[in-house]
């Protein structure tokens, strides 16, 4: 049942942080990306402060150092690197190539548990890696027969490729720090108490380069389209998105963590297409099946090892 509930939370986490993509292609051509990060996240403290800013004060009360260590580190790679790279890489490619890319999390966190956290994988996760780098090479257009990588969207493929690592750097940390408060006896933070923590670190972090962005002249011409896609992006593909993630990561292993990240690209591939009418050129179609199918054999380990799982976070 705790892996059920789990996987259930880490479900509704990815599927809602796959709209943040969607939210940033609209809004990267609008805003500066570190106005962006900061005015959502204004959204995140405005919505929540109310209701857990009492929880938050307990909870600073009994925080170690390492445990801000832990909160600054989520913040850095977690919102701050991870939408700076999104952001700046939608501006050089599509919403969907974005999508499908962001699809290389559940690899990449893959090899980082078995290097950093030493949990082993199986051979279908080894496939499961490979076909994230055959799909990737098939997105880029690359040619077996002798032609080059497309340079057209290269560089904003490479940035959101920087923001998938930075995605799985965060799992990565938030599994270790699970972990950690179970064998050390570590302070375990309410989820929204986490979120805020975390969301605040990001906003100090994004508030400084904001400021060379002019963002008072941009968003006093922003349309009410923009500020509910500021809200969502921060409301919802943030605080509810990051409050199920952390319940869900408390629950199963770093690989279904992995495999339900591929949530994210597969909400985001949809919704573009349903939303700007984007189109999948034939090797692009079967580079994001090879991405998809990625996940399967990633998720597929995991399911194999939860009974071990269950035994080590029970």
């Amino acid at each position: 049942m705790k892996q059920i509930r789990g996987k259930l939370f880490l479900f509704s986490a990815f599927t809602l942080a796959g709209t943040s993509v969607i939210s940033g292609y609209f809004l990267s051509n609008q805003l500066g990306s570190f106005t962006i990060i900061a005015v959502s996240i204004g959204f995140v403290m405005f919505a929540l402060l109310p209701l857990y800013g009492r929880k938050c004060i307990q909870a600073i009360q009994t925080m170690s150092l390492r445990d801000w260590m832990m909160i600054f580190l989520q913040a850095f790679f977690g919102i701050f690197m991870f939408r700076t790279f999104l952001l700046y890489g939608m501006k050089g490619t599509t919403a969907i190539e974005a999508g499908i890319l962001t699809g290389t999390t559940p690899a990449i966190t893959s090899l980082m548990a078995f290097f950093i956290l030493r949990e082993r994988f199986s051979a279908k996760t080894i496939i499961g890696i490979l076909c994230t780098v055959l799909g990737i090479m098939l997105l880029q257009n690359l040619n077996f027969f002798g032609a080059a990588f497309a340079t057209a969207h290269l560089k904003g493929n490479m940035l959101v490729i920087c923001a998938a690592a930075c995605e799985s750097t965060f799992n990565i940390i938030s599994r270790k720090h699970r972990s950690s408060a179970i064998t050390e006896k570590t302070v375990s933070l309410h989820p929204m108490v986490q979120t805020l923590f975390v969301s605040a670190a990001a906003l100090i972090l994004s508030f400084i380069p904001a400021a060379f962005e002019q963002p008072i002249n941009t968003l006093s011409v922003l349309s009410i389209q923009a500020w509910l896609s500021l809200f969502w992006y921060g409301v919802i593909a943030t605080a509810v998105s990051f409050a199920f993630f952390y319940e869900g990561v408390k629950r199963c292993d770093a690989y279904t963590t992995a495999a339900f990240s591929g949530l994210m690209p597969l909400t985001a591939m949809l919704l573009s297409i349903f939303l700007f009418q984007d189109t999948l050129q034939t090797s692009q179609c079967i580079g994001s099946a090879l991405i998809i199918l990625s996940m399967i054999l990633i998720g597929s380990n995991s399911s194999e090892e939860d009974a071990n799982v269950s035994i080590e976070v029970s």
